[in-house]
């Protein structure tokens, strides 16, 4: 059985997982710098479309501020607010208006009892010990087998303990998949039913939503590789130890 840094599979998935993760990221901010520029003939900021949507779908309890940094936008159900970054809270860009669109898509989601966000808040409070306790917990249980003769009896189970750990987070992640991808289409229907951008616009609008749903889509898959990774090394782990 390999160490970590020596374990072809590791390699392989780690040679994977950075394109996986880092091209999506360069796609959504150059997608995003291209329609950031071009202004939304409605002349709306993206601060009064989230105003403008909040109130046609009648909610009353959540405050639209802007935030500093660039793509910082979110929704925070704990506190009813969406947050818009500088350059989408002031401006009257198509990027702006499709970003705001999005969040408000988010306090929707929320105040109509969406189901698959119910279920992510549910996990949140998990989510950050479970993603970074598990890979440790599953690496501890090989790495005391492998160096120190740690008994299969408590080795298997403790990687198992850390496989079902991390397999919360990858839960968490896969959930997050319909959320983004329901909030986006909140934010194209409320974009074209309420003239926030022009028909020409809106091929503008789905490119950056696009954009922004793949990197939730390549961290889902990535974690999922992870995942069988872990399985795969546990199950040489049992059959090493037969």
């Amino acid at each position: 059985m390999f160490a970590f840094g020596f374990d072809p599979l590791y390699i392989a998935l780690t040679l994977v997982g950075l394109p996986l993760m880092f091209l999506p990221q360069m796609w959504v901010k150059r997608t995003y710098n291209v329609f950031k520029n071009q202004p939304a003939r409605a002349g709306l900021t993206g601060a009064q479309v989230a105003q403008q949507m909040l109130s046609n779908n009648g909610i009353t309890n959540v405050k639209v501020e802007e935030t500093l940094g660039e793509l910082s936008d979110h929704y925070s159900p704990a506190e009813h607010v969406v947050r818009l970054s500088p350059d989408n809270y002031r401006g009257t860009s198509i990027a702006a208006a499709t970003i705001a669109a999005h969040e408000v898509g988010h306090a929707i989601q929320h105040a109509k009892g969406y189901w698959p966000v119910v279920l992510r808040g549910q996990l949140a409070p998990a989510f950050g010990l479970s993603s970074q306790l598990g890979p440790l917990v599953f690496t501890a249980a090989l790495m005391l087998n492998l160096f120190m003769g740690l008994s299969p009896d408590l080795a298997i189970p403790l990687a198992v303990i850390g496989i079902t750990l991390f397999g919360l987070s990858v839960v968490f992640h896969l959930v997050t998949l319909p959320v983004e991808i329901d909030a986006s289409a909140r934010a194209m229907v409320a974009l074209k039913a309420h003239h926030y951008l022009t028909t020409q616009e809106l091929p503008g609008a789905k490119k950056v939503l696009t954009a922004a749903a793949m990197t939730y889509v390549s961290v889902a898959l990535y974690s999922l590789l992870q995942l069988s990774y872990y399985v795969m090394r546990l199950s040489q782990l049992q059959r090493s130890n037969e």
